[in-house]
């Protein structure tokens, strides 16, 4: 099995049950003046409709606007306090539309037919599943991190685990579908809300918690 390897600059901020080594000073002064703007906060700021841009991510905050609504005491509640640490891998609307495609071998043209085709497969549980399985709770990773922590075993907030996978600069992660290739994240949408507890980076797939 191959070893994990981590930073001393990933270990400041995971307190993963990693093996994680002593944060430096530094580490620590910046871990203190983190702000506290929610992730939610951040998907809002253009607004809450579906639209036609496929690179941002409408449709994940659909999702997570769906669960709270019929769930207000969910877990997926953490995107919406800021004052608590959480990294979110969040797919573009473009990744559930290739989940979309995928599953049906449809692919649809709108991303109001693209959430309608996901709600159509998953009800509010596996969509509270499938959210909280993007989310690593108690951890800031930046990208900078990330592309040191080849190997390492992030546990997400709905229990299972994904692992980082670096090649070069290239940063994948793999889920527990085997049989596809795993998500990676997006050079365009890194670090977002980055200076906050919360960030997020943009990934080209929906992270599967299951084998599909």
């Amino acid at each position: 099995m191959k070893k994990l390897r981590t930073t001393a600059a990933l270990a400041a901020v995971l307190s993963l049950g990693l093996g994680v080594a002593p944060a430096h000073a530094a580490d620590n002064d910046k871990a203190a003046k983190a702000g506290t703007k929610s992730l939610a906060a951040v998907l809002a700021a253009d607004g809450t409709k579906l639209d036609h841009n496929w690179r941002d991510f409408d449709i994940v905050e659909k999702a997570v606007l769906t669960v709270l609504e019929a769930r207000p005491d969910s877990p997926v509640g953490v995107l919406t306090q800021g004052s608590k640490r959480v990294t979110a891998f969040i797919p573009t609307d473009a990744a559930f539309r290739r989940l979309v495609t995928d599953l049906t071998g449809k692919t649809p043209k709108t991303e109001k037919a693209t959430f309608a085709a996901v709600a159509s497969v998953a009800d509010v549980d596996l969509l509270e599943t499938i959210l909280l399985y993007h989310v690593v709770p108690g951890a800031t990773i930046t990208s900078d991190q990330a592309v040191k922590a080849d190997g390492v075993k992030l546990r997400t907030a709905e229990g299972g685990v994904i692992r980082v996978n670096v090649r070069k600069h290239d940063i994948r992660l793999n889920d527990r579908d085997f049989d596809d290739r795993n998500p990676r994240l997006i050079t365009a949408a890194l670090d977002i809300n980055r200076g906050n507890r919360q960030i997020a980076h943009g990934i080209h797939k929906v992270l599967r918690p299951s084998n599909l």
